[in-house]
């Protein structure tokens, strides 16, 4: 770059048509300029221009320089230089059939610089001093010679700016054109593709939302998604009336037309999808009954004033949300009729939320579809609609937004609740995200089934605790009506009627009605036994046999009971003389509600150690709230019952003992929990 630097001061002193010479119009000064160091670098002189071998090295001389100069150009903050640079770096494609032809060409024109700068170090005269004039020879030599390059720079500068002016004039057509163009488009597709975004993490929001019926964890906070979608109608705006303005100053560019069209249905899509359920309402619904929802719109802030702007709710079948979605069309046949069904949108400036809260909300009736087969009125699904008009500050027309509720049951009498929520789980655990409503498959994994069950366990009964690998296997054998030991249920199906359809061999309920039971008694009854691990939980006859059947008799363990709902039962080692696996009949609700399961294990005088060894007063002692009664005899008031095997269930001597435990110990290892 030394050449370059010497060679700069003294372009201003060159004539233009030296100056158009020195470097034509396929190799410009702006490239000599960007590309000194570079151009200086690599070895010109060492090419042979008539020796067609070297032309595959003139060849990648050229890329490079293309190259670089196109980095150059991207990196330039001034538009008009960025712009002037790509038409350059296009334009020396015109050496692309003759490299040698830039080599001769750059060669030359080192040459001719280092010529010029040869003779500007020819003495011309007396030396100036600090840029003054040195006083005039007698025959004025001096003083004409510096006029003269007075004129010439003049001369030179006004060739300069008119040249510069044109190039500018050219400059602000392809921008007002191509590059504006290319400016609007590349702003609309990222706005495009950040909506994309937003609305993927609403609808995200809403299955997260769909999901926590089954205890997934949920974040209700719509604040950031609000500012998002805030930001986005400020972009969107901005983008349209810089689009008016263009259109005015340069008489409508029809390119910008179709830009238009887009940010217009963006605009549209927008407003559409930021109306959100916020606060669902009971998924199952008795009829007659009062319950309240929350409706919140995420634009709030940006309504325009004026009117009061009233949310209208309506309940829908499931085939009429299937036609809405494909339609986008609000039914007008009632299925059934709401009190209370209208809402006003209204903002609440501390929390900065636009909410329409619907309270005292009743369904009065509902009308049925036809049903097929065995299908029960606990397996319908509706949704609640909510449907208005809303004008946005700075548009001209309101648009028609609405969001619809997750699916509800309706029910008429309480005894067909659980089988209602047996429908909505069922519906929350297994649905897919962006299904037609309300879509679910009819048989899943038992592998599925068991995350959505022990999700749900937790959530229901407020723990941390979840079903470990004892429960799971018992729960499958249980499912399944398999009571082999050994079976693997992991990846096999488990339906629909299995879950809540058939009842359980030998019994008169389903799987689902069994299990809630004991989720609602553990909840209400036992929480806190079953968050410190003292209640062993789902556990199976054989399971018992091996893990109790060496222990000293009057060790015991809380299992729940699989033969009634909602009851836990204590199972325990008998007398020396038969030691037996004995059950003691199980508890429900109601007695634990007249005395606490502390109270009566310390009462059971035949039971003395929880499993695997610990003395049942240490552990329980907390738990304890009222004296033991007096009985001398020991008297209880439960009857204590020996476990009942299946029929010809093999004696202990029988089962394969060493294969039992080692398959038990596999689960252990599963679950860290140490087997003795």
């Amino acid at each position: 770059m030394a050449l370059w630097a010497q060679m700069t001061p003294q372009l201003q002193y060159l004539p233009t048509q030296t100056l158009n010479e020195l470097y034509p119009d396929t190799f410009p000064l702006d490239v000599r300029h960007y590309l000194a160091s570079w151009i200086e670098e690599q070895r010109w002189e060492n090419f042979d221009v008539d020796n067609m071998e070297q032309k595959p090295q003139a060849r990648r001389l050229l890329d490079q320089m293309v190259h670089l100069l196109q980095e150059v150009a991207q990196h330039n903050p001034n538009v008009v230089e960025r712009v002037k640079l790509q038409h350059i770096s296009r334009n020396l494609s015109v050496f692309q059939p003759q490299p040698m032809q830039l080599v001769r060409t750059v060669r030359d024109i080192l040459r001719k610089e280092r010529h010029i700068l040869a003779q500007a170090q020819i003495p011309q005269g007396p030396p100036a001093t600090n840029g003054t004039p040195q006083p005039a020879r007698e025959d004025g030599k001096t003083d004409v010679d510096n006029l003269v390059l007075k004129v010439l720079e003049i001369q030179n500068c006004r060739q300069t700016l008119h040249q510069l002016q044109e190039d500018l004039n050219w400059e602000k057509q392809e921008i007002d054109g191509a590059v504006f163009h290319g400016l609007y488009v590349s702003a609309v597709c990222a706005l495009e593709q950040c909506q994309s975004c937003l609305i993927l993490r609403i609808k995200s929001w809403r299955w997260e939302q769909h999901r926590a019926t089954i205890g997934v964890h949920f974040d209700d906070n719509l604040g950031p998604l609000q500012t998002w979608c805030e930001q986005l109608l400020g972009v969107n705006g901005n983008l349209r009336q810089e689009l008016m303005l263009v259109k005015r100053d340069h008489g409508g560019a029809e390119q910008f037309h179709t830009l238009q069209e887009s940010l217009t249905h963006l605009l549209q899509t927008l407003i559409q999808s930021s109306l959100v359920v916020d606060k669902q309402p009971p998924q199952v619904i008795k009829t007659q009954s009062k319950f309240s929802t929350t409706v919140r719109y995420l634009l709030g802030e940006k309504m325009a004033p004026g009117k009061p702007v009233l949310l209208k709710a309506q309940i829908i079948t499931e085939a009429q949300a299937r036609n809405l979605g494909q339609q986008g069309v609000v039914p007008n046949e009632n299925v059934g009729e709401l009190i209370n069904s209208t809402a006003i949108l209204e903002h609440n400036t501390s929390s900065k939320s636009t909410c329409a809260t619907f309270r005292n909300m009743s369904i009065r009736k509902i009308k049925r579809a036809d049903r097929k087969g065995s299908e029960s009125v606990t397996e319908e699904k509706f949704a609640l609609l909510f449907t208005t008009e809303i004008t946005i500050t700075g548009c001209e027309s309101p648009y028609s937004i609405q969001a619809i509720s997750l699916p509800v049951v309706v029910i008429v009498h309480g005894s067909q609740e659980i089988n209602a929520m047996a429908t909505i789980i069922w519906d929350c655990a297994f649905s897919e995200p962006n299904r037609i409503p309300f879509i679910v498959p009819e048989r899943v994994p038992w592998k599925q089934m068991c995350e959505a069950l022990s999700s749900k366990f937790m959530s229901e009964v407020q723990t941390q605790r979840c079903l470990d690998g004892y429960n799971l296997h018992f729960l499958a054998q249980k499912i399944f009506d398999q009571p082999d030991i050994s079976e693997d249920f992991s990846n096999m199906p488990v339906s629909w009627a299995q879950f809540n359809k058939e009842v359980l061999p030998g019994r008169n309920f389903t799987f689902w009605q069994w299990f809630e039971g004991v989720m609602d008694l553990t909840k209400k009854c036992l929480r806190d036994y079953w968050s410190e691990g003292l209640i062993f939980g789902f556990i199976g006859k054989q399971h018992l046999h091996v893990i109790l059947q060496n222990k000293p008799n009057g060790t015991f363990l809380l299992r729940f009971s699989d033969s009634e709902i909602g009851g836990i039962t204590i199972a325990y080692v008998g007398p020396n003389d038969s030691r037996k696996i004995q059950n003691i009949q199980p508890f429900t609700k109601k007695d634990l509600d007249s005395a606490g399961l502390g109270d009566r294990i310390r009462d059971i005088n035949c039971i003395t150690h929880v499993h695997p060894d610990l003395p049942k007063n240490d552990v329980f002692k907390k738990f304890f709230t009222v004296p033991s009664p007096p009985n001398p005899d020991g008297y209880l008031p439960f009857k204590l019952t020996t476990v009942v095997n299946p029929p010809q269930a093999p004696s202990s001597e029988e089962i394969d003992m060493e294969a039992l435990e080692g398959i038990l110990s596999s689960i252990c290892q599963n679950t860290n929990k140490d087997l003795h």
